[in-house]
């Protein structure tokens, strides 16, 4: 089936900043681009975390690899009163996410160590020297085991605490999906789609995904894809749209 023309595209992310290549997008080709998270994170509930036994004070360190697990955290943490003492150290993945910490912790008196490169392994020196360190590990309940190996690898003991999940975000039952394309991000963005709208037909209706998992799981659900990226020559979503719609407004 031939795909309609483009006017109304639903991203299914939140909001990006004033910046965002996709306003460029919209005026170029006189679109109108809305944004629609089908998916949120959430942090598990106090009596999950205690069903785990972890007693966050019994920690000297805590590792984070997203912005996200240091706001999960503290919310734990406020929700426990647990207040992190003076002493605590913090291991982050990258810059970014060290300063991040300036939300909850007063920075410039505390120990925190992060990685130049954005990966585990640029945290090696320091945690060769705080080996002896009881270290704690947020993460949500589905991760790669990417840092859980690097610790083990250097004999680091370490607790894996899972602090939140990605659910499905629901939709009022008002709410129509009249759009001639969507654009989605991951697996469970697709399957967030099919929850809410269990009568979902694609028709002539364009469907564009980010990374071959997101495309699969399009595949298993019988729709077809017309706007994928990556590809050779297609590094972002952004520049799959652009070449989509350069092609679809031709008719």
């Amino acid at each position: 089936m031939s795909v309609k023309k483009v006017k109304r595209i639903l991203i299914s992310q939140p909001k990006p900043t004033d910046k965002s290549p996709y306003f460029e997008i919209a005026e170029k080709f006189n679109v109108d681009i809305q944004f629609r998270p089908f998916i949120k994170v959430e942090r598990v509930s106090v009596k999950e975390f205690r069903q785990q036994r972890i007693n966050i004070l019994d920690f000297t360190g805590i590792i984070f690899t997203a912005r996200t697990a240091v706001d999960k955290f503290f919310s734990m943490c406020e929700e426990l009163r647990i207040v992190m003492p003076e002493t605590m150290k913090y291991f982050c993945i990258s810059e970014t996410v060290a300063l991040y910490l300036q939300k909850y912790i007063v920075y410039r008196k505390r120990k925190i160590f992060f990685s130049q490169t954005g990966k585990i392994e640029g945290l090696n020196n320091a945690f060769t020297k705080h080996s002896k360190e009881k270290f704690l590990f947020p993460v949500p309940d589905q991760h790669n085991d990417d840092v859980t190996k690097f610790l083990d690898d250097k004999k680091l003991n370490h607790t894996e605490s899972i602090m939140y999940r990605t659910v499905s975000n629901d939709f009022a039952e008002d709410e129509k999906l009249d759009y001639d394309m969507i654009l989605f991000f991951s697996p469970l963005g697709v399957s967030s789609l099919l929850k809410n709208f269990p009568d979902f037909k694609q028709g002539d209706m364009a469907i564009g995904c980010f990374g071959s998992a997101t495309a699969k799981a399009l595949e298993e659900e019988g729709l077809r894809l017309d706007c994928e990226a990556p590809l050779p020559g297609i590094p972002s979503m952004t520049a799959a749209l652009e070449l989509f719609l350069k092609e679809n407004q031709k008719h």
